[in-house]
This record gives C-alpha cells, sequence and structure tokens, in this order.
C-alpha cells in the first residue's frame, strides 16, 4: 500500500480518537441525561424507556447517525408511596409549584438499567450495550445523592472496503482489522431535590487503544475518558409555568472545554418547548408532548454555526418515551426536568 495511504487511514483515527468528542452528541440531554449519567438509573417509580435518533449534520454525505434504546427502573416497592401524584387522576400537576412546596425527598433505593446506543460517522461505526446500577440515598427530607455505575462492551468497526485506495488489494490490507471489541466502564454521582439538579460522569473510564493498522508505524489511536458535569434549576413564572436553564459542561482531554446552554419551559405536565446553544457548533430549538401517562414524544433541530454550516442543512433528534409499570399514571417525570 502507498504510503500516504496508510496517512490518510491513520489521520481518521486520531482526529476521531485524539482530537475530538468520540461519545455521541445529544441536544436533548436533559429529557435523558441517563444517556449520560448512570446514577439516574431508577430515579423514578416507574420504568422509563426511551427510543431515539439523531442525523446530525444533514446534507453531508456520510454524515453521523446515532440511534439508540435506554430503559432503567428502581428495584423492589420501597420507592412507590401511598399518596399517588398524578395529573390525570386528581389534577396534582408535578410541575406546579404547589407540587414543589410539598416535596419530599424518594426513599432509599436501588436502580438497574441499560443502553444501547448506535453510532455511525463515514467507514466507522460504534455500537455501545451497557447495564447501569445506582444507589439513591436518601440525605435528608428533600435531597437525594445517588451513585451509579455502568458497565458492558464497545464495538468499534471499519468498513475498510469503503475506504478510497489507490490499490486496495495492496497485501498490507490483510493485517488489517475491521472490528474492535472493547470493555467500557462508566460511572457517575447525581444530586437532586424538588427545583434542582447537579452531575458528574465519566464515560469510557478504562482507557483502551484503538488499532486497526496492522502497521505498528501507526497503532496511535485511542478511546479516552469523556468527562460530563450537568446542572440545572427549575423557576417558576406563575402556578403551572416554570422554566429550566441548564448548562451541560464536556471534557475531553487534548480537547477544549465544550458546553451547551439550555432553556426549558414547561405549562403543567402536558407540553414543553426549549432552546440552546453549543459552543462554536449548534443553535438547537426543541418541543415535546406528554401524550398521555404511557407515551411521550419530542423532536430538536439544531441550526449548525460551525464553519460547516456551508453544507449541513442542521441537525435532527426525535426521541419517543414509554413509562411502563406506572402504577400512578403520572403523565410527566416527577423526579426529573
Amino acid at each position: 500500500m502507498e504510503r500516504k495511504n496508510w496517512i490518510f487511514l491513520f489521520s481518521i483515527f486520531v482526529c476521531l480518537s485524539l482530537h475530538a468528542q468520540q461519545r455521541p452528541q445529544y441536544s436533548q440531554y436533559l429529557l435523558n441525561s441517563y444517556l449520560l449519567n448512570p446514577a439516574l438509573s431508577g430515579i423514578e417509580n416507574y420504568t422509563d424507556v426511551k427510543i431515539g435518533y439523531r442525523h446530525q449534520w444533514a446534507g453531508l454525505q456520510e454524515s453521523p447517525r446515532t440511534a439508540f434504546v435506554s430503559a432503567h427502573w428502581a428495584l423492589g416497592n420501597e420507592y412507590l408511596w401511598s399518596n399517588a401524584l398524578s395529573f390525570e387522576n386528581n389534577g396534582n400537576d408535578p410541575r406546579s409549584r404547589s407540587y414543589t412546596q410539598n416535596y419530599t425527598a424518594s426513599p432509599a433505593h436501588h436502580g438497574l438499567g441499560f443502553v444501547a446506543v448506535s453510532d455511525h460517522a463515514g467507514q466507522l461505526a460504534n455500537t455501545t450495550f451497557d447495564v447501569s446500577y445506582a444507589y439513591h440515598l436518601q440525605l435528608n427530607n428533600q435531597l437525594n445523592l445517588s451513585v451509579g455505575i455502568a458497565g458492558g462492551i464497545n464495538r468499534a468497526a471499519i468498513d475498510i472496503n469503503a475506504l478510497l485506495l489507490e490499490n486496495p488489494n495492496d497485501p498490507a490490507l490483510n493485517n488489517a482489522a475491521d472490528v474492535r471489541i472493547l470493555p467500557d466502564l462508566s460511572a457517575g454521582l447525581w444530586l437532586y431535590g424538588a427545583n434542582f439538579f447537579s452531575g458528574l460522569s465519566v464515560q469510557q473510564v478504562l482507557p483502551q487503544k484503538l488499532n486497526f493498522s496492522g502497521d505498528e508505524r501507526y497503532q496511535k489511536g485511542k478511546q479516552v475518558p469523556h468527562t460530563f458535569l450537568h446542572t440545572g434549576y427549575k423557576f417558576y413564572l406563575v402556578e403551572d409555568l416554570n422554566i429550566t436553564p441548564s448548562v451541560l459542561v464536556k471534557y475531553v482531554p487534548n480537547v477544549p472545554f465544550s458546553f451547551d446552554l439550555n432553556v426549558k419551559m414547561g405549562f403543567k405536565d402536558r407540553i414543553w418547548i426549549g432552546a440552546g446553544y453549543r459552543k462554536q457548533d449548534a443553535l438547537n430549538l426543541m418541543a415535546g408532548f406528554n401524550i398521555s401517562h404511557l407515551i411521550n414524544l419530542s423532536y430538536s433541530y439544531d441550526v449548525t454555526t460551525s464553519t460547516l454550516n456551508q453544507a449541513s442543512k442542521g441537525s435532527h433528534e426525535i426521541v419517543l418515551g414509554l413509562l411502563l409499570n406506572n402504577v400512578y399514571k403520572v403523565v410527566c417525570p416527577q423526579r426529573r426536568w
């Protein structure tokens, strides 16, 4: 194989493995922070299922596409209260000011969950499957602290046949691997109360070599830890209208700090709208509907603000939520925002 072809191949992995965020991007992280932090496992008193799809930088050939499914739930019956908080049954809105005035911290309990993510960008594909566990500690009458961990596997693959090479039949390709199976580990903390939340998590805790080339000169790729700091606070404009500003700070070694600023406005427990800004990347608009005590649906659109906006038609993200085993038939989340 020509040396410049290996340099081209190597540059792909250096850029994606050392100088860019390796985990998928999400605009609706506020609705499913479990994707970023395993400490949310079992935070609600129902089984929270999310199915989502994101197409980033639509209009660009081979642009990133991400699909995911996640579910988490509390263990045992200790997490079920005797008084049901349900908009449909008794008119008690979990997002109203009166609800938060009578807010009580959840009893100490355990949570389990899993998440599967498939992420494709160009000739690279990553599939991750993790199982999570969290313990929710009741600090006082209005405050909880949860600690979570998640572990699983990551399948990293490259479509060698799709690469444009001068000599695709070069014997050097016989020593190149197209799939790597790596262990995956994440950990996190989540502090939450009636009106605020704050979390810290690290994904890809175990640094792993990510090499596809059979030539030792180009075995420089690796997976690196991703750190997320996430916090927000809910304010009330009137009884049933609230606004929640939040910030998500992301740190990856050898990459400048990145952050998302979001604001979400909710009316009762039925409808919400939001907007956000991602540093040197995008502006986003989003909206969601809590259709019933079983289904909710949300959508976001990102307007690209980087130089990619000359070719990109923006990014689309849609998420379907299911509230299974919803004993109290609550229509919206009570412990999340």
